[in-house]
Order: structure tokens, then C-alpha cells, then sequence
């Protein structure tokens, strides 16, 4: 076989196992390290040498980020630890937080006993979670912090969530929802324990806008505090500060109060409905006020009453009801009446117990709301049906009783303002031919009587200094000799003056102003004409001191003011009947010539069906002021019109709209009010049953105008300023004396016939 000559084959090992073949054994790895060592290469990584280096350098400050990081969390937890600590060990008791306001309040309160105005912020009384209506819990919860049981102060997911949608919106993130807990809404509210120095903020409205301002550094600081809260007090405390604090719009402080304030009833009696609209006046209290916007006060109520349900507080049924009977507003809230009348207590009365009160005062009022609402509606009615759409003329009126009472005050044609100005109060305008009857009433107090005559004719008076003056009638036409009924009747200009002129300025002054006309009347002739200026508040009054007998009085609107929880009053009555100006013999006659002016003259407009009536007209140089303020035996009514900037009235007088105001004001007052007469002489008082004034056949007491009749200087043209009489005058006036004389006696002799 070996030397066949052909090659041979590989050498084959004996098979030992008929099955598969034996697995090779593993080389060990080679060990790379010492392989490096010996070769100085280093092995493929997979990786190029940019990506080790970037990925080297990301390793690298993930590294020190975590070591700057977490050192940095425990510094900020270290920090909030120890503001928390610290905010924890100043908070005080819950009870010292529940009434946050800085000063008092006012609650005015009517003749019935009934409130109808509040000024500063009222606080109706502490109340705790526990015991208000839970249908107001579950609103405010719903409404402002759907996860108050749940959270420990601050909700990291509700700030996400308010970064998310101011972001959305195209805000910055911190800029418009903030995501507060109701927690931080109570923190915000105590102002995170900065108490109010008056050093600091110029105002409280500057503290209070300090207080709830906003952005990152407020959070921070919000943050502390609410955990510091959370660890000092319950759920439900927190919830009783929320509930107390918290401002509802129309000065109301807290749900106690916002609840007496719209609704007229307790926190702890509020239905679904109610709950639901307090709740949602939080976000704006002022824009969404009931009082402001009823409608978008309900509106807002309606999605809080939908969050309600959807968080499981009420059935489907009982959110439809509130959606179909939403809450509306008490009845004293929806008048808001007395705006103007409460103003003006506020400021009569002394600033400690008013607008600067650190107490909660209560002040009784002389105001009757069935009068004010009467007065309200007469104004609106009038200007609705008979004042062109777009005008701009204001108007005021003001009721009030004989002894100085006021009833009702209507300042201006916006009747439902606070703190507007007061054309009843604070405008001084010329009162024209409503100061008139001042001048009759010296006269009448001197003696003369309403059938005596005085001439209505051109007149000149030279005024020293100034030259002639010569008064003309609105008419532009004379009557002659008429009596001084006619001349106030039909508000004759020459004749009143004429008749101050005879009974001299200074006694026509001194009546105007012991009547509470205002002080610095004016010095010349045109005094009888009415171009002294007064208020309209004033005006009334002095014809109040007619209609009583003719005694002055003090308007006044408070009658009794004390502090609350007292049982003894401060201060009693501010006003009120003062001394006597005119006899009562004086005034029952000057009532009788301004009841002719309403029945027959420039006042018919203002006529009563079923009563009688006196008053007077007013219209001022150019129609700039337009009045009328007149009387019945129950109340003085003054009623003013027209423009702020003292341009003219287009057509209007006092015998024209303000007539009708008064008269519709009227109707309303006296609705259901027995009718009683005016306290007003009559004719046979003054008229003689003989031939002569008196038995004695001697004229009646008086100032002499002339030798034997009273009446010749007014029958005479006036040239200068109180001319004296001459030999010539007493000549002319002895005729006419006689010529009476004679005639009075073939009366007597014919009438006995």
C-alpha cells in the first residue's frame, strides 16, 4: 500500500461516539488591560472620539448639576422649614383673625327700624365653618378650591394648571390665573401678618391693593405662610377666616354680612341659589355685586351652580331649580334707596363717628323709604315722559316734615349712587321768585294785610354806586294798583319790590335768614328778586318755618346715634324747631297768599285733587335755575332743576316741570293719607265788619307810609332808593283818604238798606 504511489489522505481519529460531535473548548478571553499594557493600543469602542467626548461632557454636568442641585433643594427646604417655623409661631388665635377691617362701619337705619344704607365695611357678625349654610361650604369650595381637604396648603398641580392656561391665553406665566389654594387666598387675606402702618401706605386702599398683588415674589412668599397656616390650624378654621374675611362687594366684609346685604337673611339660612351667587362674586366682587349687575351676578351664580353638581354637592334636580329660581336681591337692596340721604348724615355728623370710625356705629335716621321710593319715581317719571331723551339737565328734590324732618332726598336724577354729588345739598343756586314770600312775610309781620294795595308799574331805583336799576315783570306788562295776594300770586316783580323797598331791606334779610335762607344775602334792591343763592336743603326748611306757625327750624336726618351692642345713645335729634321769626298771625296769612299762587296763578300746575295746596314758583335771570316748593298741612316738598354747568333750561320754569315733579311726588306721599286743611287765615280775619279798620275808626297798627293810609307809598312811582315824603305827596295822598272814607260810608249806609 505505500508504494501504490498515490497520496495519502488527511489522518481521521477513530470515531468514540457515533452521535454528534464534541463541543470545542472556550478560549479564555484574552485580557485586554494587560494586552494595552504591553501593546499601548486601545481596542475599538463602537464609539468615534467626538460622540465619547460630547457624551463624556453631558456625564460630566449632569454630575455637577445633581451636586449643585440637590444641595441647592435642600437650602430652599432648609429656608421654607424655617419661614414656615417662624410664620407658625406669630400666627395667633383664630378668633384675633376673624374681623380684618382697619376702621368701622355705619348702618343707617329708617324710620320703620328697617337699615337701608351701610357705609365702610360691615361685618355681620363672626361665623365659623360649622355654622353657615352648608349649601355656602360647598359653593366656595366648588368655586375657589375644588381640592382644599386634600392638599397641605399649596397645590403644585393647580399652579401647573394656571401656568398652562395663562400661557394658552397668551399671558406670561405667572400673569392672570394663579392657581392659589383657597389657603394662599386666606394668606393674601391677612396679609401675610404685615399689620396696616399709616406710616407706610398713604391709604388703606393702597395697603389693601399691596396685599393682594400678585407675581412671583408674592408666591414665594405665599407659600410659607400657607404651610405655617396648615400646620397651626384645621380645615376648618382656615375655612372660618376664608368666610369672614373675605370682601363681597357693596362694603359687605365676609359672608355674614354679603348675605344680610342682598339677601336681607343669615349666612346659616342660604339656599343653593344664594350660596351659589356669593361664592361667585369672589373673583370681582365689585363687577359682579348684584346691586351692580343683577343679571351677570345670576349668570356667574349659574356656572358655580354647575361646578357644584359636578363635584357631587347637588343632585341634577336640585341644580336645575337653582338654575330656574336664581337668587335675587332683598327688597331694601333693590331700592337702594336713600343714597343721597345717607351721604348726607355721613357728613353732618362728626368725622370719629363717621367715615373715620374705628367702632361699628348704628345711627336712626328720620328717612321714611316709602316717601324716598315716591320721590324717586315721580323724578323719572317726569323726566321719561316729558324731558327729550338725551338731556343733561339734573334735578333734586327734597321732603320733608314742618318741624324739619326729613323724609326723602333725591339729590340728582341717578337715584341709586353713593357718594355722587348732591344737588339737594351742595349746589348753591339763586333761588329767583322763591325767595318772595320773605318779603311778604315782613310785611305781613309789620302789620299789613294780604288785600292791602301797592302799584305795579315801571319803577327805577338809583342804586349809589351802581346807578338806575329798573326791575322788570316776566310778563313785561303792569296790572296798576293790585293787592299783595295778586302780587304774590302772580310772582310781580315791581310790586315786591316795592314792597321790601317800603318795609326796608335789612327786616326783609333778617326774616330770610332767622328762616335758615343762607347768609350773605345781597345788599341792593334786586334782594326781593331772589339773586342771593341758597341749597335746595336750605329753601325747604325756611318754608317748613311757614307751614309750622312761623318759627324757625334745623333740617336734620339723624335722630338718634350710638355705638353697637350700647344701649345709650351718643347724640340725640341734630335739628328741629329754633325760635319764632314771623307771628303765627303773619304766617297764616303769608299761607293763605301762597295758596292763591297755586290755585290761581304762576303754581296751578302743581294743584292737588283732594287737598290743599301752597307754595312758589321760581325762575332765576335766564332760566338758569328753575323751582317750586310748596306744602300741604303734612308735608314741605322743594323740588330744583336745572344744569350743572349753570347754562339756561330750554322752556322750563318753576311753574313748568318742576311743578310737575312736585305734584307728582305729591300724589305719591299722600296716597291714603286723610286730607287736612292748610293752618292758612282767611279773608274774614283780616276784613273789617265796619265802615272803618276798627271800632275805634282808626287804621290797624303799622309803620306809617303816609298821613292816614298805609297803602301811598306803594300807589306812588319810586324814584331813588326809600324816597322821604314831601308836603306834596301828603297833599295827594289826603284825597285819596278821603274818597275811601266816603265810599266805605255809603257802603254802609246801602248795604243797612
Amino acid at each position: 500500500m505505500a508504494g501504490s504511489g498515490r497520496p495519502r489522505g488527511p489522518l481521521v481519529a477513530d470515531k468514540r461516539y457515533s452521535a454528534s460531535k464534541p463541543a470545542a473548548p472556550k478560549k479564555p478571553r484574552a485580557n485586554t488591560s494587560t494586552k494595552r499594557k504591553r501593546s499601548g493600543k486601545r481596542p475599538p469602542s463602537g464609539r468615534g472620539p467626538i460622540r465619547r467626548v460630547l457624551f463624556g461632557t453631558l456625564g460630566f454636568v449632569a454630575r455637577v448639576l445633581w451636586g449643585i442641585g440637590w444641595r441647592f433643594g435642600l437650602a430652599i427646604a432648609l429656608i421654607v422649614g424655617l419661614a414656615t417655623f417662624y410664620f407658625y409661631s406669630q400666627l395667633p388665635d383664630v378668633t384675633a383673625l376673624l374681623d380684618g377691617r382697619h376702621r368701622g362701619s355705619v348702618t343707617m337705619i329708617d324710620t320703620d327700624g328697617k337699615v337701608f344704607a351701610w357705609r365702610g365695611e360691615t361685618f355681620g357678625g363672626q361665623i365659623t365653618a360649622e355654622n353657615v349654610s352648608e349649601h355656602l361650604r360647598d359653593a366656595v369650595i366648588a368655586a375657589e378650591d375644588k381640592r382644599f381637604y386634600g392638599h397641605f396648603g399649596v397645590s403644585p398641580r393647580g399652579i401647573a394648571s394656571a401656568m398652562r392656561i395663562n400661557l394658552a391665553a397668551g399671558r406670561g406665566p405667572f400673569s392672570g390665573n394663579g392657581g392659589s389654594t383657597l389657603t394662599q387666598q386666606v394668606a393674601k387675606l391677612l396679609c401675610l401678618g404685615v399689620e396696616y402702618d399709616p406710616k407706610r401706605w398713604k391709604t388703606e386702599a393702597a395697603y389693601e391693593n399691596d396685599c393682594r398683588s400678585g407675581g412671583v415674589k408674592r408666591k414665594i412668599k405665599e407659600v410659607p405662610y400657607a404651610l405655617a397656616m396648615e400646620l397651626k390650624y384645621s380645615k376648618d378654621d382656615i375655612l372660618t377666616i376664608y368666610l369672614n374675611r373675605a370682601y363681597l362687594g357693596a362694603g359687605a366684609r365676609g359672608f355674614e354680612a354679603a348675605a344680610q346685604r342682598y339677601f336681607g337673611i343669615s349666612a346659616a339660612n342660604l339656599n343653593p341659589a344664594q350660596a351659589a351667587m356669593l361664592a361667585g362674586l369672589l373673583p370681582a366682587p365689585s363687577y359682579y355685586a348684584p346691586t351692580n349687575n343683577l343679571q351677570r351676578s345670576q349668570d356667574r351664580a349659574a356656572t358655580v351652580v354647575k361646578l357644584m353638581h359636578e363635584q357631587g354637592y347637588l343632585s341634577a334636580a336640585e341644580r336645575d331649580y337653582a338654575w330656574q329660581h336664581p337668587a335675587t336681591l332683598s327688597e331694601a337692596a333693590q331700592k337702594r334707596a336713600g343714597g343721597y340721604f345717607a351721604d348726607w348724615i355721613m357728613d353732618a355728623a362728626p368725622d370719629f363717628l363717621t367715615t373715620e370710625t374705628t367702632e361699628d356705629v348704628i345711627i336712626r335716621t328720620t328717612l321714611d323709604q316709602r316717601i324716598q321710593s315716591a320721590a324717586e319715581e315721580a323724578m323719572q317719571s317726569i323726566f321719561a315722559a316729558k324731558v327729550k331723551e338725551g338731556s343733561e339737565a339734573e334735578a333734586a328734590i327734597v321732603v320733608m316734615s314742618a318741624d324739619g324732618a326729613v323724609r326723602a332726598m333725591v339729590g340728582g336724577r341717578a337715584t341709586k349712587v353713593t357718594g355722587a354729588f348732591n344737588h339737594a345739598t351742595m349746589a348753591r343756586r339763586q333761588t329767583g321768585s322763591t325767595f318772595k314770600p320773605f318779603v311778604y312775610a315782613a310785611a305781613l309781620d309789620m302789620g299789613y294785610t294780604p288785600d292791602d294795595i301797592v302799584e305795579d308799574a315801571p319803577l327805577t331805583i338809583n342804586v349809589p354806586g351802581s346807578g338806575p336799576w329798573s326791575p322788570k315783570n316776566y310778563t313785561r306788562e303792569y296790572r296798576g294798583p293790585i293787592t299783595l295776594t295778586e302780587a304774590l300770586t302772580h310772582s310781580v316783580n315791581t310790586a315786591t319790590v316795592r314792597v321790601s323797598e317800603a318795609v326796608g331791606r335789612e327786616a326783609v334779610r333778617k326774616v330770610a335768614e332767622d328762616f335758615g335762607f343762607a347768609e350773605d344775602l345781597a345788599e341792593g334792591p334786586a334782594l326781593a328778586l331772589g339773586v342771593s343763592e341758597s341749597t335746595l336743603l336750605q329753601m325747604t326748611g325756611a318754608y317748613a318755618g311757614i307751614l309750622n306757625g312761623g318759627s324757625s327750624v334745623k333740617p336734620y336726618g339723624m335722630t338718634e346715634l350710638r355705638l353697637k351692642g350700647d344701649s345709650e345713645a351718643l347724640f340725640g335729634v341734630s335739628g328741629g324747631l329754633g325760635e319764632r321769626v314771623i307771628s303765627e298771625k303773619a304766617a297764616r296769612e303769608l299761607v293763605y297768599m301762597m295758596h292763591s299762587v297755586v290755585q290761581n296763578g304762576s303754581g296751578r300746575r302743581a294743584n292737588l285733587p283732594d287737598r290743599q295746596v301752597a307754595g312758589k314758583t321760581g325762575t332765576t335771570q335766564a332760566a338758569r335755575d328753575a323751582w317750586f316748593i310748596g306744602f300741604t298741612a303734612d308735608y314741605v316738598v322743594g323740588v330744583w332743576m336745572g344744569y350743572d354747568d349753570n347754562r339756561p333750561l330750554s322752556g322750563v320754569t318753576g311753574g313748568g316741570l318742576p311743578a310737575d315733579i312736585w305734584r307728582e311726588t305729591m300724589l305719591r306721599v299722600e296716597a291714603g293719607l286723610p286730607a287736612s286743611p292748610l293752618p292758612m287765615a282767611q279773608p274774614s280775619d283780616w276784613r273789617p265788619d265796619t265802615p272803618f279798620w276798627g271800632s275805634d275808626s282808626t287804621p290797624p297798627a303799622g309803620p306809617d307810609l303816609g298821613p292816614g293810609n298805609r297803602k301811598s307809598d306803594w300807589s306812588r312811582p319810586i324814584e331813588e332808593v326809600r324816597p322821604k315824603k314831601d308836603k306834596k305827596d301828603k297833599k295827594r295822598d289826603e284825597p285819596d283818604l278821603a274818597e275811601r272814607i266816603l265810599m266805605e260810608v255809603l257802603g254802609s249806609i246801602l248795604s243797612k238798606n
